[in-house]
């Protein structure tokens, strides 16, 4: 067998129905090319990781016998992994067509590239406008709606206009989505791997700083297509509310790292300002709801900020 030229991973938790699909997509779609893969079960509650070994008997299983979090977990399937480059692939996607040797080849030929990421799709195969962002800042987090950004792409806070271009081809952005990231394991090891600080989300932004700091590019591959189904172990109401809460603190953790405590503040106290904005104007929206009968669309919005309006406010934290 030939030595692995690329190592893809994949960290599990819950999701093996997602990664079966995941895996047999990659390996239709993925051909003259030498690669491993590796799963990492995070201590999965459901017990099925076994199935996924079972039908696929060529991958590495890893299996833990705590939840690391995503970072931890993504840097233990790197110690068992011998490619030269890597590419991290959440266990909800889908990869359509040649997606990972596209990645894999622009990579290559990018010289000052470190990190590539491709165009994400929503399961309803609509461009998730999470395929690229800019990092951060107190305005792009309390102004983002996804009905504005796709309507204003072009503003220079969000950083997605590169996703609605016309032309094909690579783009230099800020940072690209972990569901789909591919490095030079080189670059990866300079930086120091996932910042294991973080539990869950933020880690992929926090890898494309670290990668930026060191002088190396990220970028935009839009011929690269990979579906994301998005929140395979967080579709109940709870579970969305908990993870809207971790990407905050995550979002939180990562300002305090990069522009301090007193920028960090100030985006607490923002979030809450614009929780509070938002549920002013869900409730004066309710009556127009009722007519037409988007009640539950609305309750789940309401519900969200007011989890975040509480977050804030220093109310509820979640475990």
């Amino acid at each position: 067998m030939p030595m692995a030229e690329l190592s893809i991973i994949f960290v599990n938790w819950n999701s093996t129905d997602y990664l079966r699909e995941s895996l047999r997509s990659v390996y239709a779609n993925t051909h003259n090319l030498p690669f491993e893969i590796i799963v990492v079960d995070n201590a999965s509650p459901d017990g099925r990781a076994e199935l996924v070994k079972l039908e696929f008997p060529e991958i590495n299983l890893i299996k833990s016998a705590e939840n690391l979090g995503f970072a931890m977990a993504n840097n233990l399937g790197v110690q068992h992994s011998s490619g030269n480059f890597i590419l991290f692939l959440n266990p909800d996607t889908r990869v359509i067509g040649p997606a990972i040797t596209t990645l894999l080849e622009h990579l290559k030929s990018l010289p000052d590239a470190g990190i590539v990421g491709c165009s994400l799709l929503t399961s309803d195969l609509a461009l998730d406008t999470c395929s690229v962002q800019r990092f951060p800042t107190i305005l792009n987090q309390t102004l983002s709606w996804e009905w504005l950004r796709v309507r204003l792409p072009w503003l220079r806070m969000w950083g997605i206009a590169h996703l609605f271009s016309r032309e094909s081809g690579v783009s230099e952005v800020e940072m690209v989505s972990g569901a789909c990231l591919m490095i030079k394991r080189q670059v990866l090891e300079k930086v120091g791997l996932f910042s294991s600080e973080y539990f869950m989300y933020a880690e992929d932004l926090d890898l494309c700083y670290k990668v930026r700091q060191l002088g190396f590019k990220t970028y935009y591959v839009k011929a690269a297509t990979v579906v994301h189904y998005g929140g395979g172990s967080s579709k109940q109401k709870d579970a969305r509310q908990w993870a809207t809460i971790m990407q905050k603190k995550a979002v939180l953790q990562f300002l305090r790292k990069t522009r301090g405590p007193v920028y960090s503040l100030i985006y607490k106290l923002a979030m809450g300002a614009a929780a509070a904005c938002r549920l002013l104007v869900i409730t004066l929206l309710l009556p127009i709801a009722l007519v037409i009968r988007r009640q539950q669309l609305f309750y789940l919005a309401f519900s969200k900020w007011i989890a975040i309006l509480r977050w804030a406010a220093g109310l509820d934290q979640p475990a």
